[in-house]
């Protein structure tokens, strides 16, 4: 159970590009639940349409809109209609992501390409749009990046590049902004178990138990647990904090903390 405030974001307009399904909806779900309107973007229209459906069945004010993060002109005019449909923009998030596992040697090109330019790109192009929207002081940026960005891994040299991207693109642009009264932050989720990647990267008990036992609180995350940081991150509470890269991932960030499985064989 949340212990913020049930109207934390009474007044605010948020955006949320990839806010469509897993982490980010349920960040838009809970920017709703707090007060805000919200406006959610992801390609597909079909998808766009079932979020803005399940929000406003909650009850809350809410518009969609389907673009390609990759394609700024879009990205622009997506925000552009958000600010005219809800009002000015106070938080934006951007969470649109690819994944898949690859060596690099079995990896195309254009594969590799893709996923920086979905991640890193897309993260920029929202980002950079946003600016204009919301260039005053109070007003929040987010970004959701990876433990990948600062630890090497095996298959995935294409998300570890990207998100390492948005690391320094959050950091740089909290630099820039930060005279504005603009906040620029991101949010590194662990192993979130409620989401279609988990499911694929650990389909099986087996594998569930061997990552759960590396985390110093020995659990899978939940959605509800980015969403509550992303709250907080967007709320009048995170006034001072900025260039932040907060990781919500039950100690993944601290290394294997299984070693003691060792220990009590010796």
């Amino acid at each position: 159970m949340s212990t913020f405030a049930p109207n934390l974001l009474a007044g605010k307009v948020a955006f949320v590009a990839g806010g469509t399904s897993g982490i980010n909806l349920e960040i838009a779900r809970r920017y709703a639940r707090a007060g805000a309107k919200v406006a959610v973007l992801s390609r597909k229209q079909e998808k766009v349409d079932a979020a803005t459906a399940l929000i406003a069945q909650e009850g809350h004010d809410t518009a969609g809109f389907a673009a390609d993060v990759r394609n700024y002109g879009d990205v622009e005019a997506a925000l552009r209609q958000a600010a005219e449909t809800l009002g000015p923009i106070d938080i934006v998030l951007s969470g649109a992501a690819g994944n898949f596992l690859a060596p690099a040697l079995g990896m195309s090109a254009n594969a590799f390409k893709t996923v920086v330019d979905i991640d890193l790109i897309g993260t920029f192009n929202v980002l950079r749009a946003s600016y204009a929207y919301l260039n005053r002081p109070g007003a929040s940026l987010l970004s959701i990046t990876a433990g990948q960005a600062v630890h090497p891994m095996m298959f995935q040299a294409h998300v570890c590049a990207a998100k390492a991207g948005i690391n320094m693109l959050t950091k740089c642009l909290a630099m820039e902004w930060g005279p504005t009264g603009v906040r620029v932050n991101a949010i590194s989720p662990g192993p979130i178990g409620d989401t279609e990647g988990m499911r694929r990267l650990a389909p099986n008990p087996e594998i569930q138990a061997v990552i759960k036992n590396s985390l110093a609180l020995r659990e899978f995350g939940t959605t509800t647990d980015i969403a509550e940081a992303a709250l907080f991150l967007a709320s009048d509470s995170a006034r001072y904090i900025t260039g932040a890269i907060l990781n919500v991932d039950g100690g993944n960030d601290l290394g294997d903390a299984g070693m003691d499985r060792l220990f009590s064989l010796s």
